[in-house]
């Protein structure tokens, strides 16, 4: 029977529903397609799969085809008989596809699977590309995945046919919301499970299941609930059968591929030796029987396991935590399960009995391991969190790190032993060693971190001991600049590290550290200290110039024993500005470079020749030599690593510490000639030659009238009394005429106040009161009074004379400065 429809598919009944091959009617198909002129230009795909699994209507969208579908409105029943064959419409190349009868079909029955196997190998020995039509709940499943099917067809075509590399396309359909990626790996898996449980010739033993088939996984959504996504779905599935013969394609291994024009005789040929293989009958009747009655009772056994009171409340407690006697209990419930299975199934033949208990078994295993699994997980956990404070507790307690560390971990290992022990359940073989193994890392883990959180906390402890004990004695020589302070630097440097080191090293032992590991961090402690000091040598070389200021005001301002200086014009102010800059000069040498490895230098020879020494021979050196000794960015025998301050920016420095201290050196000059201003009261040298030659006869007349020197003494006395009273060096200060009209207006009430005082001192002296304490009686000349005990005010006989300024001059005083 030939069909065609307006599309131009063409279709036909290649194997009725009796088995009987259709010649005439595949001569006929390939007439009307033109088979025999394809050449090998042309493809077979078939499909399989359960009865009413939607297998034609796949192939109707897919291809394009006719094949009859099923009435969903009249129930589901069988539609397809035998094997249909038809065109693929609009694919290039020719392309023939092969609708297979429905496997696990209620018409033939379930005694009756010869036909479902046969044709599935015909389907497997002719195509180049199988679909497997297969419902997405039926993954895992045995019967509905055609699992027992494909075992023997890859049995028996190894066998009786070459080895050909066949597509294997595996169609989930009604895909649920489980991913593909998960679905995918699980009939991987059971594909090469039953690659591997087929027996293979001899000479295909190590042969692996891709040197005979491409294993292909796609998933479409429900053709009644999501038609759209449906339909877009197989559009895209049509797209890879398009030149599905090219190299990488679909059915891109051509070998053995039988010409077109032989393909009825190849195929007729290939049904017939499958009709007379024996190998494909049905098992006998009592196998069968024990097979079938066999699974039944297992799957009542597993049933009712699952359903088992004791085992879900074990199941539900494990999940949340650690079930004491955990092991004990579960094999307990399994063993009851398979003893029931023993007694219902005793009578039923051997091999399968063992075989169906074999499978219960380790159904009712797999079903228990998350269990088990999540025991062991409560076991690790909760033995990890008691290791955790047993070990912080013993470090708390003194106990050496590594002694801690290793008494912590064998103990608490071996009560996880202990309670894995507990928790095996003796029907399985399960190796708790990877559990074992992740707690060891997990513990191991812990100590290198609690291991490295120490160390820091202990290294970072003795950084800042040496900090604190470098940086500021560090500071301080640096201000003190001299010959010595790089030596003491370097002294203070090695006595901190060795004091530090040793405390170090000793914190160190209880960590039982490797020798090089622990000389690694005494390295680098010493090397923080070096950089500690190296920190803070370049921190104090970014305020030199302050620092060149401070000590030049220090040195130029203030004498030997640190009191201001007062420019009183006796001081050789040029002398104190060289030492004072020769000392600024000092603290820039020293901060130039640092000098930590006592290595000779000449920095402060070259600094000392050129800045202060060379001045004086300047012009004489540049017409010997033009060359500038700070005329470079680096130090002779210094690297640069070691570098703070380059020659060319020491110089540069200098000139801005010049220029800044030339206004203190120039206001102590001014200073000093305004002193000798004030203080420079007697007459030219000349002048006093002149009055002692033309002054001779006046002091012989002196010389012969005593009584002349005691009135001048008396006046002598008597007008340095008024100098000072009336202050007149301080009254011409500010000029001349404000100072003659300052003295006319106090001269007089000056003059009146002393001689009232000196006719008071005259009275008492008369009356014969007896004398003060002059220590007592002492008070300022300058109008101090005192009252009596009548209440009158009266004024004391001064014994001092006190100037403006705080100067106190005493009668004896006056008397000596006369001599």
């Amino acid at each position: 029977m030939l069909s065609d429809n307006k599309d131009g598919c063409c279709s036909t009944h290649l194997i009725d529903g009796d088995g009987g091959f259709n010649v005439a009617g595949v001569d006929n198909f390939m007439k009307e397609v033109k088979l025999a002129e394809c050449g090998l230009s042309y493809a077979v795909v078939s499909i399989m799969g359960p009865q009413s699994s939607g297998k034609s209507t796949l192939l109707n969208h897919l291809f394009r085809t006719n094949f009859r579908e099923m009435d969903a409105y009249k129930g589901r029943s069988q539609t397809t008989k035998g094997i249909w064959m038809a065109r693929c419409v609009g694919i290039e190349p020719c392309t023939i596809v092969m609708d297979l009868e429905g496997t696990d079909g209620r018409e033939r029955g379930e005694d009756d699977t010869a036909f479902e196997k046969q044709s599935a190998l015909f389907a497997l020995a002719v195509s180049d590309i199988v679909l497997i039509n297969m419902w997405c709940h039926d993954i895992g499943r045995e019967q509905a995945a055609n699992k027992p099917l494909l075992k023997t067809v890859f049995q028996v075509m190894m066998r009786l046919f070459s080895p050909r590399k066949t597509t294997l396309m595996f169609v989930i359909r009604d895909k649920t919301r489980t991913p593909l990626e998960n679905l995918e790996p699980v009939l991987r898996e059971d594909i090469q499970k039953i690659w591997d449980s087929v027996p293979k010739p001899q000479a295909h033993k190590e042969t692996p299941l891709s040197e005979f088939f491409n294993v292909e996984v796609v998933a479409l959504s429900s053709y009644e609930e999501k038609e759209e996504q449906f339909n877009e779905q197989v559009a895209n599935l049509r797209q890879r059968f398009f030149h599905s013969i090219a190299p990488g394609g679909l059915a891109g291994d051509r070998r053995g591929v039988v010409p077109a024009s032989g393909f009825s005789f190849s195929a007729q040929q290939i049904w017939k030796v499958i009709k007379e293989n024996k190998d494909l009958d049905l098992p006998a009747h009592k196998v069968m029987v024990a097979t079938v009655r066999c699974e039944e009772i297992a799957n009542e056994k597993y049933a009712s396991f699952t359903t088992n009171e004791e085992w879900c409340q074990l199941e539900e407690a494990v999940h949340s935590h650690s079930v004491r006697g955990f092991g004990r209990k579960l094999s307990s419930i399994l063993d009851t399960c398979l003893s029931e299975y023993d007694a219902e199934a005793t009578f039923f033949e051997e091999g399968v009995r063992s075989s169906k208990r074999k499978q219960l078994e380790e159904k009712l295993l797999q079903l228990v391991q998350p269990a088990y699994q999540s025991m062991l997980g409560h076991i690790r956990s909760d033995t990890f969190e008691r290791f955790k404070e047993a070990f912080d507790k013993a470090l708390k307690g003194g106990k050496g790190f590594a002694l801690a560390a290793r008494e912590c971990t064998e103990s608490f290992i071996s009560r996880f032993d202990e309670e894995c022990t507990d928790a095996i359940i003796d029907q399985a073989k399960w190796d708790s060693s990877r559990v074992r193994d992740k707690l060891r890392r997990d513990v191991d883990a812990h100590i290198a971190e609690v291991c490295t959180a120490k160390l820091s906390e202990v290294t970072s402890l003795y950084e800042t001991k040496l900090n604190e004990a470098l940086a500021g004695p560090v500071e301080a020589l640096l201000d003190g600049a001299s010959d010595d302070t790089w030596p003491a630097i370097r002294k203070l440097l090695q006595r901190e590290t060795d004091t530090a080191v040793s405390g170090f090293a000793a914190a160190l032992s209880g960590f039982e550290m490797d020798e090089e590991s622990r000389d690694n961090m005494v390295f680098r402690l010493k090397d923080y200290a070096r950089g500690v000091v190296e920190a803070k040598t370049k921190e104090e070389a970014g305020r030199v110039l302050i620092r060149m200021k401070d000590r030049f005001s220090t040195l130029f301002s203030h004498d030997q024993d640190s009191m201001p200086r007062i420019w009183t014009g006796k001081e050789d102010i040029r002398a104190i500005t060289k030492t004072a800059r020769s000392a600024s000069l000092k603290l820039l040498s020293v901060m130039a470079a640092v000098r930590l490895d006592d290595e000779g230098d000449n920095i402060d020879k070259t600094l000392s020749l050129a800045l202060v020494d060379g001045r004086a021979g300047a012009s004489s050196a540049r017409s010997i030599t033009s060359v500038d000794p700070l005329a470079s960015s680096t130090w002779n025998e210094v690297p640069p690593s070691k570098t703070l301050i380059t020659p060319v920016q020491c110089k540069s420095l200098w000139r801005q510490f010049q220029t800044e201290t030339e206004y203190v050196v120039s206001q102590a000059i001014a200073a000093q000639e305004a002193s000798k201003r004030n203080n420079n009261w007697l007459p030219p040298p000349w002048a006093i030659a002149a009055m002692v030659i033309l002054g001779f006869n006046e002091f012989m007349t002196l010389l012969r009238n005593p009584l002349y020197l005691g009135v001048i003494f008396v006046a002598y006395l008597l007008f340095k009394a008024l100098w000072v009273q009336l202050d007149i060096s301080g009254e011409f200060r500010n000029g001349v005429l404000p100072g003659v009209l300052s003295l006319s207006t106090k001269l007089l009430p000056t003059v009146m106040n002393l001689l009232k005082k000196l006719a008071e001192e005259g009275q008492g002296v008369a009356s014969g009161e007896p004398q003060r304490n002059p220590a007592v009686a002492s008070k300022s000349f300058r109008g101090s009074s005192s009252t009596n005990d009548s209440g009158d005010v009266s004024t004391s006989a001064p014994s001092e004379v006190t100037s403006e300024n705080g100067t106190e001059y005493s009668s004896s005083s006056l008397h000596d400065k006369m001599q």
